[in-house]
């Protein structure tokens, strides 16, 4: 069973993230686990912090010779910025002078409510794991769990539907989003660039009125084999797994599979993805059957259907405004403007690198569930035989 957890504080000495039941003899390619950090970094509107930090994954165990051994996985990204918090945010007592105070709750974040629940003066320890900054430490695991699905020759990208108002409106092909990838330079990770353009200029009007911008992103896994997930247990369906684990990024308030919104107005005639069959041997699909379109974003009744999988997440904008909105003091209970730190504007293309990571790990756990394997050789082969079992039924 794949298994997984993150530590840390966003201004703490280092986030921290573990990971066991990968198999062992899956090769580690250290610039592709840096590259994907690299990649949740970047996006036009972001703020002062990424000047700051540069991510790399420093792997503590369960790696050896550049291949995984079947044992836990613990990875450190350091944050440079910690030497700047080091008697703000100390581990022992330290001087409570130097404590820098959330002094009042920004509306939209986990400030009062997490206040609230862990009995918190104000909101510093709060801000501090709530952070965006956590999901660093989730890219670095899902970049192992893409080189695990790699290896079954899935593949898991994102790109932007959306920023503000500023929507694409037309479909995007697996191949224009994998083209994206090949930037030095990500702007707004929109495969048109008309639209793109559009976001950016719309990302500066905001930024000139101190507010800030959300939107839509979609992750796509390509060649998927059917069979992942089940119908026979609410808890293991695979579109609500992927909803919880999109849905568990900061700032994400809706997911979507598929056409999921536009069906629930659409009567079902066009909705549902009629099935066909080629009887011929096409060595990219899984099966002779075929469908006409992808409405029901590659699973039905909670299994993978063969179909490309795809999942929307819908962003609100980020909670820390530069200019503030109300709020109340802690201390006083009198009106004051909500606390503002160093924040950015938009983080929709960033947003969609951690939501490939949730995926990814999602089903990367589906995967070894269904093919199971404590060595690479045992799981390819019984996913070739499975692949066979599919091409014969």
């Amino acid at each position: 069973m794949l298994r997984y957890y993150t530590a840390g504080e966003s201004h703490g000495e280092a986030l921290v993230a573990f990971i066991s039941g990968l198999p062992a003899g899956l090769k580690v390619d250290q610039d592709f686990l840096d590259r994907e950090l690299w990649r949740r970094q970047q996006g036009y509107g972001r703020g002062g912090r990424m000047k700051i930090e540069r991510d790399t994954a420093h792997i503590l165990s369960g790696v050896r010779h550049g291949a995984t051994i079947g044992s836990p996985i613990a990875i450190q990204l350091a944050n440079r910025d910690w030497q700047n918090w080091q008697e703000s945010l100390p581990v022992a007592a330290g001087d409570p002078a130097k404590h820098k105070r959330v002094a009042s709750p920004r509306p939209g974040h986990a400030d009062l409510a997490g206040a609230l629940k862990y009995n918190f003066s104000e909101a510093r320890y709060v801000l501090e794991r709530a952070s965006a900054r956590e999901s660093a430490a989730r890219v670095a695991i899902g970049a192992l769990a893409k080189l695990f699905l790699r290896e079954l020759g899935i593949e898991v990208l994102s790109h932007v539907i959306s920023v503000g108002a500023v929507i694409l409106k037309t479909d995007i092909s697996w191949e224009k989003i994998q083209s994206l990838q090949d930037h030095e330079q990500v702007i707004l990770n929109c495969a048109d660039a008309e639209t793109e353009q559009k976001m950016k200029e719309e990302v500066d009007k905001i930024l000139k009125t101190g507010d800030s911008l959300g939107g839509v992103f979609e992750v796509v896994a390509h060649h998927v084999p059917p069979g992942l997930g089940t119908y026979a247990q609410w808890d293991q369906r695979l579109d609500a797994l992927l909803a919880s684990a999109v849905m568990s990024l900061q700032a994400v308030k809706a997911v979507e599979i598929g056409a999921g919104v536009a069906a629930a107005y659409a009567p079902g005639s066009s909705v549902h993805d009629e099935i066909g069959y080629n009887g011929t041997d096409d060595k990219d699909s899984f099966t002779a059957f075929t469908r006409a379109r992808n409405n029901a974003g590659g699973i039905e009744g909670g299994v993978s259907n063969g179909e490309e999988i795809r999942v929307r997440g819908y962003l609100k904008p980020i909670s820390t405004l530069r200019r503030p909105l109300q709020s109340v003091d802690f201390a006083s209970r009198e009106p004051v403007k909500a606390a503002y730190e160093r924040s950015d504007v938009c983080v929709v293309p960033a947003a969609g690198v951690a939501a490939e990571s949730m995926v990814a790990l999602t089903l990367a756990a589906c995967a070894l569930e269904k093919f199971g394997g404590d060595s690479m050789l045992e799981t390819r082969r019984n996913f070739e035989g499975y692949c066979q079992q599919l091409k014969n039924y």
